[in-house]
Order: C-alpha cells, then structure tokens, then sequence
C-alpha cells in the first residue's frame, strides 16, 4: 500500500469506528468524539479520493466533512453557554 492508501484506509477506519461505537452505545452522535472522528475520517478519505482523482468519493466524502464541520460548530455553539454559566456558579 502507498501512501495515499494509508490516508484513506485511516479515514475510512475512523468513520467506521464512530458508526460501530454509536451502534454499541458507546458514544452518541451529538458526542465530541464521534464528531471528531467522522470530521477527521471523511476529511482524510476525502483527499485520499481527491490524490485518486475519484469523483464520486471526492462528493461523498467532501458531503460527509462538511456535515461533520457543521455538526462541530453546533457542538461548540450548544456546549458555550453551558461552559460560562460553570464558571458563573
């Protein structure tokens, strides 16, 4: 494998792990971590598919990053008031 397979053998392994551990159980989908690792994940296997030059990846996984960012922002959006009302108290 070259490196370009590594890149998105990881990112397509990061996606998988967030879906196994959210049908487990283990984290939710509103989680941090499962946040990260779909963002982080498609992201990788989105410039894996790019350095393919495969464009229905290169779409799907760059649909999947962006979703995941705006699910960042929410995250981060939600859980910022919560914070300053911990150091209020």
């Amino acid at each position: 494998m070259n490196t370009v397979d590594w890149i998105g053998f990881i990112g397509v392994f990061q996606i998988l792990l967030a879906y196994l551990l959210n049908v487990m159980g283990k984290v939710d989908h509103k989680d941090l971590s499962f946040i990260l690792l779909n963002l982080i994940g498609a992201g990788m296997a989105c410039l894996s598919s790019v350095l393919l030059n495969y464009l229905p990846f290169i779409i799907l996984e760059g649909v999947w990053t962006l979703i995941s960012l705006i699910s960042l922002f929410r995250y981060r959006r939600i859980s910022k008031p919560l914070m300053n009302q911990d150091s209020v108290n």
